[in-house]
């Protein structure tokens, strides 16, 4: 199957997405092109990478991204592919494709000048056709050669100790829910049996296992599909509510 999901900041209000998918479906009209979001914070890098690296493990494996974000910006340093755990990336070389994992990919190809073109729209110009004839059956290395490594951007780093865990919100969904950088495994690893989660002004002192394990209007937190520390107020807008955003501290003490 030619599967290429396609994730961007265009928005859904102009032509920008559309032309772009009529760039791939005029190279092969049997492409299934799947949206993963468009509605990607404006040059928000991180955001991007966080919504990529959350969904694209459930696409089959062979599954060709493609990454449209800030690529005409200062930033960005050509064009390129990758192959990460099985999946193809087409996109710019501005650091979104790093955050992708925790681990180099196993493959980098920058894009050859041949496939090159001045645009102001790359992706329609200049990604599309690759991504489109990437998931038909070519290969990136068609497209260009090895390139030693990409350009990284580094997200915070959870710290943790025997007493405490520091995390930091990673976004802030669309309900107001909080998602820290937190790992289930390693709380796990850690826990002596008694903990206290602080952020803001509010701590607490157990974990649920869902939203809807405490009254409207309370806090909660628990441990969500990606395995992650999520902290929300049931019924209500967590983020405006407590006070927190984007990068905000939560703490973890342990009872030692």
């Amino acid at each position: 199957m030619a599967l290429v999901t396609f994730i961007s900041d265009f928005g859904n209000a102009d032509y920008y997405v559309p032309v772009v998918k009529a760039k791939m479906l005029s190279i092969n009209p049997q492409l299934s092109i799947v949206d993963i979001s468009h509605d990607i914070a404006l040059y928000d890098i991180a955001h991007a990478a966080f919504v990529l690296r959350a969904s694209y493990n459930e696409f089959p494996k062979g599954t060709v991204h493609l990454v449209a974000l800030n690529s005409t910006s200062d930033i960005t340093d050509g064009y390129i592919g990758i192959k990460l755990n099985e999946h193809i990336f087409v996109g710019p070389n501005n650091g979104v494709l790093s955050m992708l994992a925790d681990h180099d990919p196993g493959i980098v190809v920058k894009f050859s000048d041949i496939h090159i073109r001045n645009s102001s729209f790359p992706a329609k110009d200049i990604l599309a056709p690759i991504a489109a004839k990437v998931a038909s059956g070519a290969a990136i290395h068609d497209f260009g050669g090895p390139l030693p490594s990409i350009k990284k951007m580094m997200g915070r780093q959870f710290k943790a100790s025997k007493k405490q865990i520091v995390g930091y919100v990673l976004r802030v969904d669309h309900y107001g829910n909080l998602i820290t950088n937190i790992p289930r495994d390693v709380f796990d690893k850690l826990n002596p049996g008694k903990f206290e989660i602080s952020f803001g002004r509010e701590t607490l002192e157990t974990i649920q296992q869902n939203y809807d394990e405490v009254e409207p209007g309370d806090c909660w937190a628990f441990f969500n599909s990606l395995g992650l520390l999520e902290i929300g107020i049931n019924h209500g807008h967590g983020a405006d509510l407590l006070g927190l955003k984007y990068d905000s501290s939560i703490y973890i003490n342990f009872e030692v």
